[in-house]
């Protein structure tokens, strides 16, 4: 078994806990307005194949950097698409006493998934919009199964740090983000922090690079003084942000 591997992140800070190793894996059904990795979406595309093995090999090399916080974190792309090499990398950091962490859109649920998750330590879940119609039309795919990801998650008592991008003009609305957070009201017990992200067009040279018209041109990253609103109404329901 091997896996496409986009890129690998040996000191990564923003994909969990401490210090830790970030594989970015090949492949993502969405298709996601403000993704910053378009790169990462055609699973077709061949990039650098390792086998659970080989990938576990290349992360002890910088193991001794983590600390008591750090790990392993898979992102993409949607790493979920390749679970069957996720479970097999993870249970081998798991035999190893390795924390490990998986970013993902939930949308990719089933029960090869459950069995990944027996081997996750830490969810990192994008919940893009809580709202069907505009999640539909920000990502291309349905919010369903994220939903009952995050359902099946509370029944297992995972951690998981939620994430979610305000996007002006688009999830940039008191009325969804209001929506939202009396939405995760009930799964508290599991998510141990809300991560609000501002949107940005860092990615926007990635989009020139590949020829693709890049669908946000228009609108401008999220002000500061707005992003600190945002996050109080988080803070309001009692979420760690």
């Amino acid at each position: 078994m091997k896996g496409n591997i986009h890129s690998l992140e040996s000191f990564g800070t923003v994909d969990g806990p401490g210090i830790r190793f970030v594989a970015f894996l090949q492949g993502c059904p969405l298709r996601c307005k403000f993704c910053h990795n378009p790169d990462t979406w055609d699973f077709g595309k061949k990039q650098k194949e390792y086998t659970p093995e080989e990938l576990y090999q290349e992360m002890l090399k910088y193991k001794r950097f983590f600390g008591p916080n750090g790990g392993v974190t898979v992102t993409g792309g949607e790493p979920l698409v390749q679970r069957e090499f996720v479970k097999e990398y993870f249970k081998l950091c798991k035999e190893n006493n390795v924390h490990t962490a998986v970013d993902t859109s939930g949308y990719i649920f089933d029960e090869k998934v459950k069995e990944v998750l027996e081997y996750t330590d830490l969810v990192l879940l994008d919940i893009k919009c809580i709202d069907e119609k505009v999640y539909k039309d920000l990502t291309n795919v349905e919010l369903e199964n994220t939903l009952k990801f995050l359902d099946y998650l509370k029944e297992i008592k995972k951690d998981v740090w939620l994430r979610h991008v305000v996007v002006p003009t688009i999830t940039d609305d008191n009325e969804l983000l209001e929506k939202l957070a009396d939405y995760l009201v009930p799964y508290k017990e599991i998510i141990k922090k809300i991560e609000v992200l501002p949107y940005h067009t860092l990615g926007k040279f990635k989009y020139d690079e590949l020829g693709m018209d890049y669908p946000l041109k228009d609108i401008e990253p999220l002000d500061p003084k707005r992003l600190e609103e945002v996050k109080n109404i988080f803070i309001k329901k009692g979420f760690k942000l």
